[in-house]
């Protein structure tokens, strides 16, 4: 059996339940996550190998020469992770976007379905004719509201030039009412003469001038 076959579980037999994709891509995320840690591991001991070779350098060089092939091992089996965390990265991304592409297949043809069943009553000639039917009955409308809005017999069959006339005469009788109406003008105050004030005698004057006549009068 073949590492995929391990992968999804299946043994090959014709009675096997294929897994679904949304099954197969959390195997391959799981394979994925298992693959890393044994990359991390892989990587640990090639350090170790490295440290290894150089503990013993000039030392041993037999027990260096040991951790250098096992580094050598280990390498290659980290490249061979590599590749398979490739494959497996490739093949995760492949049947997410064929998941992803078959749900929008899926809701597309539900979408189409239901719109084909929405329009099953549905004839086009019949929808132009209703249109056609509800703009005429809107034209009806407006003119019935038009009708309504204007009164009836106001301001038909007037004369403009016979009401101004009118006005004017009325502006005439109001203009001749107000000069009826105005009393008596009143007769003008009367300016006495100013006397300069060169010529006015002081009070302590007068005074005198007045004791001065009671005098002669005794």
């Amino acid at each position: 059996m073949s590492w995929i076959g391990k992968i999804f579980g299946g043994s090959g037999k014709k009675g096997d339940k294929m897994p679904t994709p949304l099954e197969a891509i959390q195997r391959l995320r799981e394979t994925e996550e298992m693959l890393v840690k044994k990359q991390e591991f892989m990587e640990k001991k090639i350090e170790e190998e490295i440290a290894t070779a150089k503990k013993h350098g000039t030392k041993n060089k037999r027990l260096a020469l040991h951790a250098l092939k096992r580094k050598k091992q280990y390498e290659k089996h980290l490249q061979q992770i590599d590749g398979t965390l490739s494959t497996i990265e490739f093949q995760r991304e492949a049947l997410e976007n064929a998941s992803t592409n078959t749900e929008v297949l899926n809701v597309m043809g539900s979408a189409a379905r239901a719109l084909k069943a929405a329009h099953n009553n549905m004839d086009v000639d019949k929808v132009h004719d209703l249109m056609d039917d509800i703009a005429e009955q809107q034209d009806v409308a407006n003119e019935i509201s038009e009708a309504i809005s204007n009164p009836i017999g106001f301001g038909q069959d007037v004369d403009e030039e016979e009401l101004m006339a009118e006005l004017e005469e009325l502006e005439q009788e109001e203009l001749d009412k107000q000069l009826l109406d105005v009393g008596p003008t009143p007769a003008p105050p009367v300016k006495l003469p100013e006397v300069p004030a060169s010529k006015l005698i002081p009070p302590q004057r007068m005074l005198l001038i007045l004791f001065c006549l009671g005098i002669n009068k005794l």
